[in-house]
């Protein structure tokens, strides 16, 4: 507080609409958590008050009466102690009243009406300290009561805080949201299929299983008897090792992998579409396609446009999880497509390069021991090109920052994407002009020797997949209010509450007389602390309970892997939907019932209840000046330029005979069938102990769960068994003695 003491009436206009409700724009500031609940007015809430300050790590609170007869008085500034607050309390006198308490920045409070009703805003942290762990669960609980019991204070505020039309029965029908895409209704079709007919799901595993293995021998059998095609199965790794280095540090995806891998096949068959739409760019331009400035003015407009061809598709199939996507998803989901495309480019290069008699594929193409492999080096001219996936990705995550956190950061993060597109092109611009013996203009080699020449896109890349990261987990604690719990105890407690602490005294001391522009960005490098934090808290909490999960047994982890996942989707879509109905698929109750499952299965136990394209050719035109080299005016033979490589592979397809032709396409096809099947999480490990009473459904099982995409789920479920079941420790709270004071209450 200032040196002079703040009026009641001051700190009340701010947060509050009249003496028992908050005020509607104060609570969409900074997306609080609102839960109203009811509870006695006696020590307990009061002690409930303190720790919900503790938990937020400040020494001081703001209290003060709401009502109109006290709003000249000083707000009065208390420290964080139960007996303080207890005094000051009862100077006020025996008749009961409304008053508010509240921390220092006005981050968070709490109402305290003169009848039973009481509502806690604030970060979810703050609000737990009195609702519980599960915030939705204690909102849906207040809303019935409310209509139970027909108080209209009660139902007046589960109007005002949106209670109702979470919990309420009467709006379940009309606010049920979208109807499913398809891909859900593919989903719940499998669904009906694996409860209703386990026979069925059984045999179509095994044959899954069955028809897995036999694509990989097949494929293993035409790179003995297929030119060429020994080259694919170190690429395809390299291109699974390169997905695979970029989905395990996302962790607030909501794609699944075995999504991510059928993406990858979509990339990879659009080869054939780009190197015809080139050709037609190429006709209406009046370009040669094997000219030079082709491999300018018609590969980089046209591949860095229609490789992204894949997302319209995943769109156009699960247009609503597209709504429920986190930011890394769209980094996760255009690295697959790009990466596709680039390991087809690649098959063809090397098709091209054999025909020609030269060798033109090598281990450091796309190498299972580098990080982000796909990338080709050219030493003489000291430039480097990232691959499609890389620079692809380097799109997908500047849109996803973009798309998701425009409304909590504002609309300048559309800047991002198009500065990705044009790192993007100029790194594509500049290899293939290499390859094609151009020089580019001084203005372009400027351009791209500000972004590193192309060896600093992977860095870009990481920085951006840590953003967001970083963003996706501070939108996603924003819909705590409707998002079921993670099981156990959260880790970093203390960090937690230092961060906001040292937060809420930062915010105190931002001057409210500066321009606004400044005083944002000073309120947000204040917070910046408290958004690593939450985070790094989640994100251990997450791999706690995946640890935890897996020491209990397969069954277990896969069904945590998925309920982790799915709890993502479901809190980024409350997030991106705001007000607006969005499809909860899953739903909140099915999501709390596999969260009881879970935490019974791990033995925590419930706790205590309480516009892209344009902006290519708008970054491609200044920098697409190419003039002639010294070098020979022929068209290269390796370079990235998707027509020419079809052309010339197709011209050495013709060379080959029946046979060889017939294992060449077979082994394609094997690669292909391998990536659009059998890579999501199992939903059922196989069992000896049912072998006797149903060998039919063991043998599916097993079969199913020996399926090449399903071997590194096995594995890790082995690993997860030699764990100790003491890992359950990570989840329980540590019991300790308590400071005078700070008990923990639950104010219900």
């Amino acid at each position: 507080m200032d040196e002079q003491a703040m009026l009641t009436r001051d700190l009340v206009l701010r947060l509050c609409a009249n003496a028992t409700e908050f005020d509607e724009h104060w609570l969409r500031t900074d997306h609080k958590v609102v839960a109203p609940f009811t509870a006695a007015r006696d020590t307990t809430l009061l002690s409930a008050i303190v720790n919900a300050g503790r938990a937020v790590g400040v020494d001081h609170l703001l209290v003060c009466r709401t009502r109109a007869e006290h709003a000249y008085e000083p707000v009065t500034q208390v420290p964080t102690d139960t007996a303080v607050l207890i005094e000051l309390i009862r100077e006020w006198g025996s008749e009961p009243t409304d008053f508010l308490v509240v921390v220092e920045d006005t981050s968070a409070a709490i109402l305290v009406t003169a009848s039973m009703l009481t509502v806690a805003v604030g970060p979810d942290d703050f609000v737990r300290t009195f609702v519980g762990a599960d915030i939705a669960r204690a909102r849906i609980e207040f809303a019935d009561e409310a209509r139970l019991s027909r108080d209209p204070d009660l139902l007046r505020a589960a109007h005002h805080y949106n209670c109702l039309e979470q919990g309420g029965r009467h709006a379940r029908g009309a606010r049920r949201g979208p109807g499913p895409d398809l891909a859900e209704r593919v989903h719940a079709r499998a669904a009906r299929v694996r409860e209703g007919a386990p026979r069925a799901a059984a045999a179509f595993g095994a044959l899954r299983g069955v028809w897995g293995w036999l694509l990989v021998a097949v494929l293993v059998l035409a790179t003995l008897f297929a030119p060429g095609v020994s080259a694919t199965v170190p690429l395809l790794l390299g291109t699974l090792w390169l997905l695979a280095q970029l989905a395990l540090p996302a962790r607030s995806r909501t794609v699944s992998f075995a999504a991510l891998v059928r993406v990858i096949a979509l990339g990879a068959l659009m080869a054939w579409p780009i190197a015809l739409v080139e050709l037609a760019f190429a006709g209406a331009v009046g370009f040669d396609p094997e000219d030079q400035y082709a491999y300018a003015y018609i590969a980089v407009p046209v591949e860095e446009i229609a490789k992204f061809a894949p997302l319209l598709l995943c769109w156009l199939v699960a247009r609503r999880q597209v709504k429920r996507l986190a930011a890394v998803d769209f980094l996760l989901l255009a690295a697959a497509a790009g990466a596709g495309f680039h390991l087809a480019e690649q098959l063809m290069l090397t098709a091209a390069t054999i025909g020609s008699g030269t060798e033109g594929w090598s281990p450091g193409r796309l190498g299972v021991f580098a990080l982000l492999p796909g990338g080709v080096e050219l030493p003489v001219e000291g430039i480097r090109f990232s691959g499609h996936g890389v620079t692809a990705a380097l799109v997908g995550g500047a849109v996803g920052l973009a798309v998701v956190g425009r409304r909590m950061y504002g609309v300048w993060l559309w800047l991002l994407p198009p500065i990705a597109i044009g790192i993007a092109a100029l790194e594509h611009l500049n290899y293939n002009a290499a390859m094609a013996q151009l020089d580019p203009t001084a203005v372009t080699a400027f351009m791209f020797a500000l972004v590193g020449n192309g060896f600093a896109t992977r860095w870009l890349l990481l920085l951006l997949l840590v953003a967001a990261v970083v963003m996706d987990f501070r939108i996603a604690r924003l819909g705590a209010d409707t998002t079921p719990r993670l099981p156990g105890r959260a880790p970093l407690t203390g960090l937690l509450r230092w961060a906001r602490g040292r937060a809420v005294r930062a915010r105190v001391r931002v001057p409210g007389d500066i321009a606004p522009g400044f005083r944002r960005v000073a309120l947000g490098w204040a917070r910046v602390p408290v958004t690593l934090a939450e985070a790094a808290s989640s994100m251990l909490h997450e791999f706690n309970v995946t640890l935890v999960a897996a020491s209990r047994g397969p069954d277990t982890l896969f069904t945590a892997w998925r309920f982790l996942r799915q709890r993502r989707g479901f809190a980024m879509g409350a997030a991106r939907a705001g007000a607006k109905a969005w499809r909860r698929s899953p739903s909140r109750e099915e999501l709390a019932e596999t969260e009881t499952e879970l935490a019974t299965a791990m033995g925590v136990g419930p706790r205590a209840a309480g516009a892209a394209a344009v902006a290519a050719a708008a970054v491609m035109v200044p920098v697409l000046l190419v003039a002639p080299g010294p070098g020979p005016a022929a068209a290269p033979e390796n370079g990235a330029y998707a027509l020419l490589l079809m052309r010339e592979a197709t011209d050495w397809i013709g060379t080959l005979s029946a046979a060889e032709r017939a294992w060449l396409f077979a082994g394609l096809a094997s690669m292909l069938g391998l990536l659009v099947s059998g890579w999501s999480v199992p939903y059922a490990k196989p069992s000896l102990r049912h072998f006797l009473r149903a060998p039919g459904r063991a043998t599916g099982s097993f079969l199913g769960a020996l399926a090449p995409g399903q071997v590194p789920y096995g594995v890790a479920a082995l690993v997860g068994m030699a764990l100790p079941k003491s890992t359950d420790t990570l989840l329980k709270r540590r019991t300790r003695p308590s400071p005078p004071g700070s008990g923990t209450t639950q104010a219900r």
